[in-house]
């Protein structure tokens, strides 16, 4: 929700896509600095009580900011740093807890990232639609209800099984020496290198077009907020079909083949059907597909994360993988307003071949079996 709020509000009333590229290096930038340094803590002191304390911060943060009215330019950026700052390690700490709640349940691996994606790509479909039609109504009194879903995820936090939540033993040293250790860990593994270089790259561009280039399209063609809530919630909603399909029977498939074909028309696809001026129903159906991509290629690859990382050190490489897969991140969309001055078509063009090139680097480079 807060991906279409918080930009398109910004848009529609400053007409200034430089200012919501700049609250989006707010939120984006602390959530890649404290992602480098939480990991030994979520190690130590275990995911579920991170998860619970960067929840409740969040939703302070957005009551805040819903709270005043008109909020001053200044006060949404140091609201949206806290929640990035805060949300982060909230995020971090639930995909810990994946790997042992799905071995715990005597499940193959595919299944636990499979189902994980079902869940995210369920909200990422309903969350888009529902913001853009709150926004469309109720204006800035949409954040009401993300401050709500915030403090409702900590609820669910204090409310759910402890154990699932325990720490880690970790091996002796100091919090310097985990963080070394998990840094050394993830340079010397080349597959998980080439899914880090990709996360980068790919991030980097999709932050550009989901809080600029796609804005500034359906701004420039007539149409709404609405509509590209509807174009995330169709995407988001497809993926949630392929994700169920992955986990059912995700671990019977080639995973090298299925990756590169469904994360080409997941990413590719969707650049290259605005670049190219198709009409709304192509575009809805091209976003309907590129979902459908994006359901299958997600699960494979956080199962080949969750295979390579031994279990105390999950904190530590995760936190690190989730930094530098957002380091690009703080500066998508402020990049992106600047290929503006190149065309709007243009930019589309050379992200979509950039992508192109992300994508394909770890299908070569990946063990995608341990």
């Amino acid at each position: 929700m807060l991906l279409i709020a918080i930009p398109w509000l910004l848009l529609t009333s400053t007409g200034d896509p430089a200012k919501a590229g700049l609250v989006t290096l707010c939120q984006a930038l602390p959530y890649v600095i404290v992602q480098v340094v939480v990991g030994p803590l979520i190690d130590r002191l275990g995911a579920r009580r991170i998860s619970i304390a960067g929840d409740a911060i969040s939703a302070v943060a957005m009551i805040l900011l819903a709270a005043t009215p008109g909020p001053p330019l200044l006060m949404v950026m140091l609201c949206m740093a806290c929640v990035g700052a805060a949300d982060g390690p909230a995020v971090a700490a639930k995909h810990t807890l994946l790997p042992g709640a799905t071995e715990d349940a005597g499940q193959p691996i595919e299944r636990g990232t499979g189902m994980a994606t079902v869940i995210e790509r369920a909200a990422t479909s309903a969350g888009p639609l529902a913001s853009g039609v709150l926004v469309a109504a109720f204006g800035a009194r949409t954040l009401w209800a993300v401050a709500v879903l915030f403090a409702a995820a900590a609820l669910i936090g204090v409310t759910g099984p402890r154990a699932a939540g325990r720490s880690h033993a970790t091996r002796p040293g100091g919090y310097v020496r985990q963080l070394r250790d998990g840094a050394g860990f993830l340079h010397r593994d080349r597959s998980l290198r080439a899914i880090v270089l990709m996360y980068v790259i790919t991030n980097f561009l999709d932050q550009a077009f989901l809080t600029v280039l796609l804005p500034v399209w359906a701004h420039g063609h007539g149409h709404g907020v609405a509509f590209v809530g509807l174009l995330s919630g169709v995407f988001g909603a497809c993926a949630v079909f392929t994700a169920a399909i992955a986990a059912w029977i995700g671990a019977r498939f080639p995973r090298r083949t299925v990756f590169l074909a469904a994360i080409i028309v997941a990413g590719v696809s969707r650049y290259v059907v605005l670049a190219a001026d198709a009409p709304p129903t192509v575009v809805l159906l091209v976003f309907a597909a590129a979902g459908l991509g994006s359901g299958a290629a997600c699960p494979i690859v956080e199962a080949v994360e969750a295979e390579r990382v031994p279990d105390h050190m999950r904190g530590r490489v995760r936190t690190l993988i989730v930094a530098w897969a957002w380091a690009g991140i703080p500066f998508g969309g402020l990049a992106g307003a600047a290929m503006l001055t190149a065309g709007l078509g243009t930019a589309l063009w050379a992200c979509g071949a950039v992508y192109l090139a992300a994508v394909v680097h770890p299908g070569l480079r990946v063990t995608w079996r341990r």
